[in-house]
């Protein structure tokens, strides 16, 4: 991974995205979506992520969150991945799933390349995490992420997606409980 890319400080505010090998739209049933909504409530109260933000897409996700300490960033991520890796699979397998060889195929290809991969590979490695430190960068982000179903036009206003944080910002209720920014009141730490 690029040091331009790298968590140095845990727990500032961080601009991560998570994307699915070979750009494979996994999260198009609710099933998949919903196992990732119940990782990111589970990381939020057993791992110690705080998130500000976050968009579930078709085949990436992205975040704006910090890690409460004691707990870090790159471990509450690595546990993420290794855990929505298998139930992603586990759900392949069990479900109706029309795509299911093809997809257990493309995992499975990408498997053979990893030493630390067993089975299945259904993320990218790594995961492009960008240092949120100034407020310019933050809500720049934030809208990026909120303005994603739009650009791909899956829905006209961000908050219409239900798959993001978008209606939190909107003074809606969300899937689930958001740390609300506030333009105006970010401290920075340098």
């Amino acid at each position: 991974m690029s040091h331009q890319y790298r968590v140095r400080n845990h727990e500032e505010i961080h601009f991560i995205t998570f994307t699915i090998v070979d750009w494979i739209d996994v999260f198009i049933r609710p099933g998949y979506k919903q196992l990732i909504i119940d990782s990111l409530i589970y990381c939020q109260k057993n791992k110690g992520l705080d998130i500000y933000a976050f968009c579930l897409m078709s085949n990436h996700l992205h975040l704006l969150v910090s890690a409460v300490a004691p707990n870090r960033l790159p471990d509450i991520v690595r546990d993420f991945k290794k855990h929505t890796n298998k139930q992603i699979i586990k759900l392949i397998e069990t479900e109706n799933e029309s795509r299911r060889d093809w997809m257990l195929y493309r995992f499975k290809y990408h498997a053979k390349f990893d030493d630390r991969i067993q089975n299945h590979k259904v993320w990218q490695d790594g995961y492009h995490s960008i240092e949120c430190d100034r407020e310019d960068i933050l809500f720049q982000k934030l809208d990026y992420i909120h303005d994603n179903p739009v650009k791909a036009e899956i829905v006209s206003y961000p908050e219409h997606y239900i798959y993001s944080s978008a209606a939190n910002y909107a003074g809606q209720p969300g899937l689930f409980e958001v740390t609300l920014l506030e333009r105006g009141f970010i401290t920075v730490s340098f």
